[in-house]
């Protein structure tokens, strides 16, 4: 992965990170250029056609990687760890710990929020709303009641990440539970988690061109008018993302196991 994120060293090759912001940069210029230009047959063929259909496609090859990344990987960290009473220990550690960042990265957010408002003078006409209506909140008990999935099938094809995990993490004990018998199977998943992450290498390869056709149809559907709050929007995402990473998840490594957190995050880097 450090692959897609890093230059090597002298070789003067632009990083993905680059390139995706460049991406950005030219897809918010071309669309404010053909938002004033305001013609027919730019915002119907290029950027309701060409810019959108490359834009989902995009999003969907994201989307398409999230399932089998996750089985693959789980089914080898399961596996990797190799005992049944050591992977209870540590997956109910993870249970609890996810739950508290999950929890304090929840705060973090709604804070944040609060105190900007990212949204805020949002131009609302000519959007239509009637069919967006909002899901009731389930109770704490039917959430983790529906954990367990009845069709793991029906999971894996919906994307219902926490049924899929429940069940990957049930099928990597069952490996277990049966030793030997099960080293084809473990190859075999590790060889695929391999090839997955080759497949995220590939997809991620065109991510300055699906984010430049993103920005390029929303700034062409919605104007300049939009950047201020999508600008504020992004703000406060990268603020809640840097003061979880940088502030929650130190204090919380210092406290729970002694790391120095500087030497954590540099070797923690390329990834």
């Amino acid at each position: 992965m450090a692959e897609m994120t890093a230059t090597p060293g002298g070789g003067g090759k632009m990083s993905l990170t680059v390139k995706v912001l460049i991406g950005m940069a030219a897809g918010l210029v071309l669309g404010v250029i053909f938002n004033v230009i305001d013609s027919a047959f730019i915002n119907t063929h290029i950027a309701g056609g060409l810019f959108a259909m490359i834009g989902k496609m995009f999003v969907n090859a994201l989307k398409m990687l999230v399932v089998p990344l996750v089985f693959f990987s789980l089914i080898c960290g399961v596996t990797g760890i190799g005992d049944i009473r050591v992977l209870g220990r540590v997956g109910g550690k993870s249970l609890v710990f996810y739950i508290l960042t999950t929890g304090l990265a929840i705060s973090i957010a709604i804070i944040l929020a609060l105190i900007v408002g990212p949204g805020k003078g949002f131009n609302m006409e000519g959007i239509d709303t009637s069919g967006v209506t909002g899901k009731e909140a389930p109770t704490v008990w039917n959430v983790f009641a529906a954990i367990v999935p009845t069709n793991p099938v029906a999971a894996f094809a919906n994307g219902d990440m926490l049924q899929v995990i429940f069940y990957t993490v049930v099928l990597g004990v069952a490996v277990l539970m049966l030793g030997g018998k099960s080293k084809g199977f473990i190859e075999g998943c590790e060889y695929m988690n391999e090839v997955m992450m080759k497949v995220v290498t590939i997809v991620m390869a065109f991510a300055p061109i699906g984010v430049f056709c993103l920005i390029a149809k929303t700034f062409t559907e919605q104007g300049i008018e939009l950047f201020g709050p999508v600008l504020a929007y992004v703000i406060t995402l990268v603020a809640a993302l840097f003061l979880h990473l940088f502030v929650t998840l130190m204090i919380l490594l210092k406290i729970f196991s002694g790391l120095n957190p500087f030497i954590f995050m540099r070797k923690m880097r390329p990834a």
